[in-house]
């Protein structure tokens, strides 16, 4: 019981810290809440591609598997949902900014990185919604799917420590080894590469 709390605990403060610091940075005094919303909304996508290896790998204390895989699916929509706010606030303030970065022509590096994960986040929010309709076997959804999710986790940590603005850089390193961290471990413990077997 002890050790459940501490856990939770320590995933809670993991994923608010960044959040409160943000709260507090001087980039925010200059920016109209359209922008403070979007940015909001990136650091939000960045809590949640924490949780989803966690759940993937039902690696949460008091959730059962089947609890999981509902709690996974559900914030896998909200993190697509997050993600669209994030740029629809951007697009709202600086048009031409976001055109730049779907084209791949902005003179900003981090622009290409979100895009690349914003671009297979949908990806695989979309196998996840749509997978048995797809009639592919399980360990190759599985699979696909996983692909699609690394891509977004390493385009999303890659895109937020090239960004100088309203994340603290402490706690945005260290919520971002988190994510890299624990999707690693994630990984590593479905061997989801091993497509041989019969799901």
């Amino acid at each position: 019981m002890i050790r459940t709390g501490v856990i939770w605990a320590t995933l809670i403060a993991a994923l608010a810290v960044p959040l409160i610091a943000a709260a507090g940075s001087p980039y925010l005094a200059w920016r109209d809440p359209v922008y403070i919303l979007a940015g909001f909304a990136g650091i939000l996508s960045l809590d949640l591609l924490l949780l989803q290896p966690l759940l993937a790998g039902k690696n949460l204390p008091g959730l059962s598997a089947v609890m999981s895989r509902h709690i996974h699916r559900w914030i896998g929509l909200t993190l697509a949902l997050a993600i669209v706010v994030h740029v629809a606030g951007l697009w709202l303030t600086s048009p031409p900014d976001v055109v730049d970065a779907l084209l791949f022509v902005s003179p900003t590096p981090f622009s290409a990185w979100g895009v690349i994960a914003m671009w297979t986040a949908f990806g695989a929010a979309l196998l996840g919604v749509f997978r048995q309709h797809l009639h592919l076997r399980f360990r190759l959804w599985r699979l696909s799917h996983t692909v699609l999710a690394a891509v977004t986790i390493v385009g999303s940590v890659i895109h937020a420590m090239l960004i100088e603005g309203t994340m603290e850089i402490m706690t945005k390193t260290a919520l971002c080894a988190l994510v890299l961290l624990v999707s690693a471990s994630t990984l590593a413990k479905l061997k989801v590469w091993d497509v041989r077997r019969r799901g």
